[in-house]
């Protein structure tokens, strides 16, 4: 089968991250019978370089006629000193508007043989952690009404019955995949906008008798997510608590370079890319960590094609290589083996099956 995918490369390390992440397409490609086809996007500082604009008409263009979309990382200070406007930052909001992508999902993984990067004890975290979490994107209190004088300002948390449906859907759709169970954060002890969201995922969740639901107010589930974080699977929650927490839970893993995420919608159209930045010190010294890039594209199968086959296979190679002891710079410890950006890439294609 065909699958069209937009490659926006992006700045810094991004084109090198995301050459790793074609290298694992073209693998899965060979092995399962899958055609992946390439179109060439800009987005970010290249936008700016090449168009003007941190987003072009034409990238817009060929993300909507696409399947699904790989990003590698936006900014630089390159482009520090240019109109806030046309800032690299700018690009990223205005594809995802152009898109209408409205669930984030941000997952935190830490494999077996990384615990010692992470901050929590090791009966905590024993047998590694694999937590999902779905945020609401564009609603709640960062979209709201808002004003400002002199003597005071307000944000207002706002959500509608549609907004939370929406969302509530994609995360029952998504534990389906995983483990049937989800746990909703909210603050409805307090909010009536919590009241509304925690009454609607209630009413959805009448359509997916197999998925387990329970409730949990914000404050708790930060503190849980340190003191035991193996009881969260699917963590649905809106804007700003999602904004929050999943920054929470990918600090758990100890390396920012080992995480991916996904922009969703309606479709199966999505923005899959690294929760990392562009890292402009490192670009082109090939010491970039292509793992978040490569759990990405995983991340891509699974969530935008249900290739959940193909998307376990990527999953299984990064584990296998990080058992056998290989680690790019941000990752190395004594005793393992430092590989560069692209030798990382070519040994989790290589154990791809």
């Amino acid at each position: 089968m065909d699958y069209k995918i937009t490659i926006l490369k992006g700045d810094g390390i991004g084109p090198e991250i995301v050459n790793e992440g074609i290298k694992i397409f073209d693998k899965i490609g060979k092995i399962y019978n899958h055609n992946f086809i390439y179109k060439r996007g800009y987005l970010g500082g290249e936008s700016i370089d090449k168009y003007g604009v941190p987003l072009s008409e034409e990238t817009i263009k060929l993300c909507k006629e696409s399947d699904s979309i790989l990003l590698g990382s936006i900014g630089g200070p390159k482009w520090d000193d240019i109109d806030p406007n046309l800032r690299p930052e700018k690009g990223l909001l205005q594809i995802r508007k152009a898109l209408n992508l409205y669930c984030n999902l941000r997952p935190a993984m830490l494999f077996e043989s990384l615990k010692d990067s992470s901050p929590l004890k090791e009966s905590i975290i024993k047998g590694g952690l694999d937590i999902m979490v779905v945020r609401e994107l564009t609603g709640g209190l960062y979209f709201g009404p808002r004003n400002r004088d002199e003597e005071k300002a307000y944000d207002t948390l706002l959500y509608s019955n549609f907004e939370v449906e929406r969302i509530a859907k994609k995360a029952y759709e998504i534990a389906k995949l995983r483990k049937n169970r989800i746990i909703n954060v909210d603050k409805r002890n307090v909010l009536d906008s919590s009241k509304l969201w925690r009454d609607v995922v209630i009413k959805v969740g009448e359509d997916y008798p197999e998925v387990k639901v329970d409730h949990m107010y914000v404050d708790n589930a930060a503190m849980q997510l340190v003191v035991n974080p193996k009881q969260f699977d699917v963590i649905l929650t809106g804007n700003l608590f999602g904004d929050i927490l999943s920054d929470e839970a990918s600090m758990l893993t100890g390396s920012i370079g080992m995480l991916p995420s996904a922009s969703l919608g309606d479709s199966k159209l999505g923005i899959y890319e690294p929760v990392h930045g562009s890292a402009p010190d490192i670009a082109g010294k090939e010491i970039a960590n292509p793992i978040a890039t490569i759990l990405s594209v995983a991340m891509m199968l699974k969530y935008s094609f249900n290739l959940v086959k193909e998307s376990e296979a990527i999953e299984a190679s990064v584990k296998k290589v990080l058992d056998q002891g290989y680690r790019t710079p941000d990752i190395y410890s004594e005793g393992t083996k430092k590989i560069s950006t692209s030798q990382m890439g070519d040994l989790i294609a290589w154990n791809i099956h």
